[in-house]
């Protein structure tokens, strides 16, 4: 079945992210006051969000320790179920990030689990230091071999990042909106090749989302930069 489990009836991906973790956990340790959220908080506010908005999903995006056990039972059997592997924390160095996987899991325990397909997002700019590029390079290739291994669709995601020390510089999962254009698209032809065995790239816009006008606003050239992108993604 492939992707087609994560698409609807007419062969469009809407699909219903609730893996986040640091964004979900710092909104609900502010609400509460508190210095963290504890799980028993986190688990409920996913298995709302999948309650409620997995209906008008093709599919819905777990994360292994908090959505999957507490939402399964509410995301019907006949949309689609993708679960995230990598870690949400990542080291920091001077010269970039690495990421890396959950512990104790992967792409098998996933596929055993019943996931129809393996997300993994890299944080990526192709301005950083040689061995942070191997590094994030060799995740990729590892996660894309065993997905072919096992069968299972690879939908992997990116996102630019401020280097320590710049003046928009965060460890949060928020959107870097000093971001070059050319960085964004440059990440995305990195992971295009054959190689990775990526089936689906989730993607960031490739300007700050609150600097893309209206289409009937547009010159013609913020769509210049999202068709870029797109050829930069490979052939559809």
């Amino acid at each position: 079945m492939g992707n087609a489990r994560l698409a609807d009836g007419a062969g469009r991906f809407k699909m219903l992210a609730v893996d986040q973790r640091p964004p979900i956990k710092n909104l609900i340790a502010q609400r509460r006051d508190t210095d963290d959220a504890s799980y028993e908080d986190v688990c409920a506010f996913k298995a709302m969000l999948v309650e409620e908005l997995a209906p008008h999903a093709s599919a819905a995006l777990l994360d292994p320790h908090f959505a999957l056990p507490a939402a399964i039972h509410l995301a019907s059997p006949g949309r689609g179920l993708l679960l995230t592997l990598e870690d949400s924390v990542f080291e920091e160095t001077p010269t970039g990030r690495r990421s890396s996987p959950i512990d104790d899991w992967s792409v098998e325990k996933i596929k055993r689990a019943g996931g129809d397909a393996v997300k993994v997002l890299a944080w990526y700019r192709p301005d950083a230091s040689p061995g942070i590029l191997e590094h994030q390079h060799e995740l990729a290739l590892t996660i894309g071999e065993a997905c072919r291994r096992f069968d299972i669709p690879y939908v992997f995601e990116l996102l630019v990042y401020p280097f320590p020390g710049a003046a928009a510089h965060t460890t949060d999962y928020v959107e870097d909106t000093a971001k070059r254009a050319d960085d964004v698209v440059a990440s995305v032809a990195a992971f295009a090749g054959p190689e990775y065995g990526i089936d689906l790239f989730k993607l960031e816009s490739p300007l700050p989302a609150g600097t893309v006008p209206d289409r009937a606003e547009d010159d013609g050239s913020v769509q210049a930069v999202f068709d870029a992108l797109g050829r930069a993604a490979g052939p559809g």
